[in-house]
């Protein structure tokens, strides 16, 4: 049996290394606040966000002296 012969090799898009410098020219493009708006955004979509716990629990203890 005779194997596959490939003729011909084609590349669409980007290598590594030029998709991760574009990648790095864009974030350098942004501010620091919409760099922190869009981390905030990806730990939303990563870890859930739900607005009502979202806050601090309140809790009161008494102390006895």
């Amino acid at each position: 049996m005779n194997a596959p012969r490939v003729e011909r090799v084609l590349t669409t898009g980007l290598t590594f290394e030029q998709a991760e410098m574009d990648e790095r020219e864009y974030w350098l493009s942004k501010t620091p606040t919409e760099r922190l708006a869009a981390l905030e955004l990806l730990r939303q979509m990563n870890y859930g966000y739900d607005p009502a716990t979202a806050r601090l629990p309140r809790s009161l203890e008494i102390l006895q002296r």
